[in-house]
């Protein structure tokens, strides 16, 4: 049986929803920030190198084989934009560490894995959920930091980085049977502002009072989830894409830009 692996798989999120609709088809691996370890699921907080490694080290005994890892998981801090310096964990800024860096070291850790599932059974995919507002991000800013910062562009750059490595993995091992796919998964009611709005505690309440109204104005997890589905187990999805609606879609300039892709995969080796 297939197996996938999905993180950021909490309560009412995308995750849940798409790990939920692989089980058809799949056997399902999930993650939270904490939940107990048990025979398909296991803890992961990506600011942790450790809790990377001992995910990865999980996984490699728990499979023989990985068709589908899809990198869900990640942050979205400081709505408000109230920050004016980068708020750092294990010496990089919140989002960077989170969303990509500590997704990067996952990918790269279970890349042996992916590969051989791709040399027995012939495609794996590795599949980035982003935003539209890899937008906000820049190429110069993947290795120099957000300068002048403001958190909502260093989110956008973290996205962009999610773009960029889905990019690079199709680039680097497509004909291996290897391939990455990034996504954008549309406006969701899901509980990632919480932790963004855990300073402010009369907006917290003023969203929970507005969420029937939220509900209805945004999509769904279960709806949120389906062009992650598309990309994890359609054909018609492409190979190194971006993709938005189910459908491949032009992404911004900066993320087309090749060099810029190969430049951060060859420094992320050097980073974790």
């Amino acid at each position: 049986m297939r197996v996938a692996l999905v993180t950021g798989a909490g309560p009412g999120s995308i995750g849940e929803a798409t790990a939920a609709a692989l089980r058809g088809t799949h056997r399902v691996l999930t993650t939270t920030r904490t939940c107990p370890v048990t025979d398909d699921t296991h803890p992961l907080d990506l600011t942790s190198r450790e809790s990377v490694d001992a995910l990865a080290s999980w996984v490699g005994a728990s499979i023989d084989r990985l068709d589908v890892l899809v990198n869900n998981a990640g942050i979205h801090l400081d709505l408000r934009s109230k920050w004016r310096e980068p708020q750092l964990v294990d010496g990089h800024e919140i989002h960077w560490r989170t969303n990509y860096l500590g997704t990067a070291q996952l990918t790269r850790r279970l890349l042996p894995l992916l590969l051989d599932t791709a040399s027995t059974y012939g495609e794996a995919r590795v599949v980035n959920v982003v935003s539209k507002l890899h937008d906000r991000g820049r190429n110069a800013w993947l290795s120099d930091g957000v300068t002048p910062y403001d958190s909502w562009a260093a989110y956008g750059t973290s996205k962009l980085a999610l773009v960029h490595e889905a990019a690079e993995i199709e680039r680097r091992y497509g004909a291996l049977g290897l391939h990455g796919y990034s996504l954008h998964p549309g406006s969701v009611y899901t509980r990632i502002a919480d932790r963004g709005l855990e300073t402010a505690p009369v907006l917290a309440r003023l969203r929970r009072l507005a969420a029937p109204l939220e509900r209805r104005s945004l999509a769904t997890p279960e709806e949120g989830a389906r062009t992650t589905v598309f990309c994890a187990t359609s054909p018609d999805a492409v190979p190194g894409g971006y993709h938005r609606r189910s459908a491949v879609a032009e992404p911004s300039v900066d993320a087309l830009d090749a060099e810029a892709a190969a430049r951060l995969w060859d420094a992320t080796d050097d980073l974790v």
